[in-house]
């Protein structure tokens, strides 16, 4: 496994950053989750991890998470810019203790800009980077893709990667980093080649009008007679 031996400590969050643990945990990592007390437990995503009841709002929990982080490759903190300095649990205080940490922030809008503060949901952040407008039929609004464009593919996978990739950095500098993985920044990446292939026959219509948006008869979905649907994707001659 290729994370065999990387150790992982995540926050406790919904759908991305679990996500993001999952991965890790999924190709050999070590993750344990730092749960809240008496919180649901609503992750489904938990597979291959670990877990402890840690109440960070108290000096003992505070440090229990900083001794797990001074002997950890990677943490992953989902929460909105300034929770984890409020706390004394941002990058600096863990990096004095840690200098090769790689410190994942995991956000809708980032650590920067004119709606770092904001709170949002995946269909917040999937608009403003823009994808939104182009999915959907013709003759109907914009259809949001349930969550998995920014929250699982803009935010978690981004994020996955951008671990692995500081993971193989530390390799040669000794030295961690702060990753700023946003929603929004990897959800317009994730959509990159629908604005680089506008020029092509295949996607330069208004939305609901190209070949791989319903706007073909050839690439689309049809009901059959038993209520249920095929899915046709016969794109060659």
């Amino acid at each position: 496994m290729a994370l065999r031996g990387v150790r992982v400590v995540e926050m406790a969050g919904l759908a991305p950053a679990p996500f993001c643990g999952m991965i890790m945990a999924d190709f050999g990592a070590s993750v344990i989750r730092i749960d809240k007390p008496n919180a649901p437990d609503i992750d489904s995503l938990g597979r291959g991890k670990r877990s402890i009841i840690v109440d960070v709002k108290k000096p003992e929990g505070r440090n229990i998470v900083k001794k797990l982080c001074s002997n950890s490759d990677v943490l992953i903190e989902p929460f909105r810019r300034g929770v984890m300095e409020k706390i004394g649990l941002g990058p600096k205080e863990l990096k004095e203790d840690n200098s090769r940490l790689i410190y994942a922030r995991l956000t809708g809008f980032g650590q920067s800009g004119p709606y770092a503060d904001m709170a949002g949901h995946d269909i917040n952040f999937v608009a403003i980077s823009g994808l939104l407008s182009m999915l959907g039929r013709k003759e109907g609004p914009p259809t949001p893709p349930i969550n998995l464009l920014a929250d699982f593919a803009g935010g978690g996978l981004m994020c996955a990667l951008g671990i692995t990739l500081a993971l193989f950095e530390r390799s040669k500098s000794d030295q961690g980093q702060v990753i700023d993985a946003n929603m929004v920044d990897g959800a317009a990446y994730t959509g990159s080649w629908l604005y680089s292939s506008r020029d092509m026959p295949l996607w330069c219509k208004p939305r609901g009008r190209n070949w791989l948006d319903s706007g073909a008869h050839f690439y689309d979905t049809y009901e059959t007679s038993d209520g249920r649907y095929m899915a046709v994707g016969a794109v060659e001659p």
